[in-house]
């Protein structure tokens, strides 16, 4: 049976949580597997509009299962919170929820180190939001972090707690001049959350395999976007995790041989939250307008999204490090009522063309785009649910992004809502024998 992974193909906020959404009633398993709580997918419904931080939007269905891998950084606070606010709108939470045992846990002391780290680099801020994710994976790199099965061991978790404390706590004293933290007080905090998650804890690389081998659907959801992965990224304007598929595989124990397709969310145009290059932002009223009709206000942290063009080269880079079998494409109907529509084909820098993603972020930052200009459409797309429906221009906006992303579109979305979806195929459901599909398949 098909096991997939679902990557951002663009700078995240691509709408992956409405496309994990879809698939998930075809799945078996849902697993996130790296990032933390600074993620958000927001899922709409009959029922409501759910937002999600850490726990897969497969929870909606019953009957799932429901994971969060080793390669997440868990704020014990942020998942209870979440916990909670969805029990409060009647979403069952038991033993559909399992929490990898080797997941680190975000601490305090990496929220306050995370901020005043940020604000003291003035121009030079990545634009984090604040929540310890980053200083979280350094000490998952350092040898020094803690994680979610320690909490069972209260002699061993205090004994990190205290080492790291000694050093933390100086760090933000002296370099940071912020008050530090007092074990007692942190270490009673976490026994409360280690009583309210103990019994979600698992291996879950066990857990995992052993659903593949027994033949189930398994959906690998990943946060972020591929432009965001900390080695694929536009580094070091980036997450501090493998947001690539590639994570998938490290961040679950499930090994690569087990995955059989990648499917890449991107926007029908581009988006950007904090700092970094964008070759194709729009700083006008064009841009103003895709925002305010996209409505690009992040789900966790409400900031505003930078908006421009679709970029080909882009989303073509993401195909390549993802290996991707398919594209779903989201938000076509924000482009609704434009009369003309402009696609990155290349970058130009310093009388050079590229075609291709230059690795050195200077000459990133400094590219002008080249676009292609397409005729836009007056009849609205939303609520589209078959491609027939979709007006010619519509067509061949979508086909010009399948040839310059390299990937075919499977997935088309047409607005926020669970049913405003065109399904081209379901790649949980059929199998691709190789990359690419007949254009009359539509």
């Amino acid at each position: 049976m098909p096991n997939l992974i679902v990557v951002g193909t663009q700078w995240g906020d691509e709408g992956k949580g409405k496309i994990v959404d879809i698939l998930a009633r075809d799945a078996d398993v849902v697993v996130r597997f790296q990032g933390g709580s600074n993620a958000g997918h927001t899922v709409v419904n009959a029922r409501d509009t759910f937002v999600f931080h850490l726990i897969p939007s497969g929870i909606l269905y019953r009957g799932k299962l429901c994971i969060i891998g080793n390669g997440v950084v868990v704020d014990p606070e942020a998942l209870i919170d979440e916990m909670d606010r969805l029990q409060a709108k009647g979403v069952e939470i038991g033993k559909n929820l399992v929490i990898s045992h080797r997941a680190h846990l975000i601490m305090p002391y990496h929220k306050a180190i995370e901020k005043a780290s940020e604000q003291s680099k003035g121009s030079r801020r990545i634009g984090t939001t604040g929540r310890g994710i980053g200083p979280s994976y350094a000490d998952k790199m350092a040898r020094i972090g803690i994680r979610v099965g320690d909490l069972l061991n209260p002699g061993l978790f205090r004994q990190k707690l205290e080492e790291n404390l000694a050093e933390m706590n100086c760090f933000l004293e002296r370099l940071y001049q912020v008050s530090g933290f007092q074990v007692e007080k942190v270490f009673q905090q976490y026994m409360g959350y280690a009583e309210r998650l103990k019994s979600c804890m698992a291996d879950t690389s066990v857990v995992l395999n052993r659903a593949i081998e027994q033949g189930k659907n398994v959906l690998f959801e990943g946060a972020q976007g591929t432009h965001l992965d900390v080695d694929f990224g536009t580094y070091p304007f980036v997450t501090s995790s493998s947001a690539a598929a590639g994570g998938a595989c490290t961040g679950t124990g499930v090994g690569p041989t087990a995955i059989d397709a990648v499917m890449g969310v991107a926007k029908a145009y581009t988006t950007r939250v904090g700092s970094g290059p964008f070759p194709t932002e729009l700083k006008d009223e064009v841009g103003e307008g895709l925002q305010e009709r996209g409505k690009e206000f992040g789900a966790t942290t409400g900031r505003p999204r930078r908006c421009g063009w679709f970029d080909g080269v882009l989303v073509r880079y993401a195909t390549r490090v993802n290996g991707m079998a398919s594209l779903a494409v989201t938000k076509l109907d924000v482009l609704d009522g434009c009369r003309e529509l402009k696609i990155c084909t290349g970058y130009r820098h310093a009388g050079r063309l590229y075609k291709e993603m230059p690795g050195d972020l200077q000459v990133l930052s400094e590219c002008e785009p080249v676009y292609e200009v397409l005729p836009g459409w007056r009849n609205a797309t939303t609520g589209a649910t078959s491609y027939k429906a979709l007006p010619p221009q519509a067509k061949r906006y979508l086909d010009r992004i399948e040839e310059l992303a390299a990937c075919p579109i499977d997935i088309i979305s047409t607005g926020s809502r669970r049913d405003e979806t065109i399904v081209l195929r379901n790649p949980l459901a059929s199998a691709r024998p190789k990359r690419g599909r007949a254009r009359n398949a539509r």
